[in-house]
């Protein structure tokens, strides 16, 4: 594969899980989200998104559209969205007047991004009152309805009824994935596509391929537009970067065992608390992570978009430290802007 080293300017975002800290409250959580979307904001990042999980200890943006609205009221021109509201667990016309009430409320800066998967357990699933395994099979007819509810022009043979607010808007629909489905799907329809690399980096470069060979312009897009996902934790010492990414490896350490729980205070070894089988497993799952110091991760990351192409970043850290991820998000922005320049 020949790769193109005559790289493109690249917006940078935020991914923000809302992590509930050991010893601490979802309040505390969603008062450090504000924070991180203020500096963001003044740090020059382009969108601040947010994801629906649920039944997770450690994640406080469950009911994500209320935490969007929170988070733009104390804002003013970042973009906030979604990354993403798990379509599945919904009846779209509901998130259309989510999404419809939150653009009313913030004109131009609300975008809706949607996943396929329920962001849970199946237990979990059938208590939002869904069969997932359903709704994700039917996935492009959700869209597809979503999508007339805020166009009426796409209406005839779709749907009935009326969102209101949401009819007549124009809120930016992304497809998110970690696969080719919604890769494909996305090209398909000529819709924007982010793909979650920062927890399936050995999809990326296959996925991203999919999307833009199956691409399709569209009244949306001309060409296709692409942001991958990535964890970045930069600190002042690699070491230092190295010791606060162990509070986003236990995270991960915690799911493959299937006990979700708060975000852990970093380790010094990881060694001492998990398997050489469930490291090397760790090892995989984020393979994609940047950690180091602003030059290491600055190299790092510009193999990373020369590899991916990608129009966006999104950048996610799980840092137990507030003040630390907020570090880490300002030399995250400060090095994009720097690659940016050299450009």
């Amino acid at each position: 594969m020949t790769i193109n080293t005559n790289r493109k300017k690249v917006r940078f975002s935020v991914l923000d899980l809302s992590p509930v800290l050991e010893g601490g409250t979802a309040k505390e959580s969603l008062q450090n989200t504000v924070d991180l979307a203020r500096h963001a904001e003044k740090w020059g990042y382009h969108r601040y998104w947010l994801a629906e999980h649920h039944n997770m200890p450690g994640i406080a943006s469950s009911a994500t559209s209320v935490v969007i609205g929170h988070v733009a009221s104390h804002t003013t021109s970042i973009r906030v969205g979604s990354g993403g509201i798990m379509l599945p667990n919904h009846s779209p016309l509901v998130i259309a007047e989510q999404f419809g009430t939150l653009e009313s409320l913030f004109p131009g800066r609300i975008d809706l991004g949607l996943g396929r998967a329920p962001g849970t357990d199946q237990l979990t699933a059938s208590a939002l009152r869904r069969d997932w395994r359903t709704s994700a099979d039917d996935f492009p007819n959700q869209v597809e309805e979503l999508r007339a509810y805020f166009d009426p022009s796409r209406r005839e043979g779709v749907i009935h009824v009326r969102a209101i607010p949401g009819e007549g808007l124009n809120i930016p629909i992304w497809l998110l994935g970690s696969s080719g489905f919604s890769a494909r799907l996305a090209g398909q329809l000529g819709l924007p596509f982010a793909f979650a690399s920062h927890f399936a980096p050995e999809n990326t470069l296959a996925a991203l391929k999919i999307y833009r060979q199956s691409f399709q312009p569209s009244e949306v897009l001309n060409e296709p537009y692409s942001m991958v996902g990535v964890n970045i934790v930069a600190s002042d010492t690699k070491e230092k970067a190295e010791f606060l990414a162990t509070s986003m490896q236990q995270q991960f350490l915690s799911l493959l065992r299937n006990r979700p729980g708060k975000l852990q205070p970093p380790v010094e070894n990881m060694n001492s608390i998990a398997s050489p089988y469930e490291l090397t497993l760790l090892e995989g799952r984020l393979s994609s992570t940047i950690t180091g110091t602003k030059e290491q991760v600055k190299d790092r990351l510009q193999s990373f978009l020369i590899e991916t192409e990608a129009d966006e970043v999104i950048i996610n850290a799980q840092i137990f430290d507030h003040e630390e991820r907020l570090k880490s998000f300002e030399l995250a922005g400060k090095i994009m802007k720097k690659l940016n320049e050299e450009n």
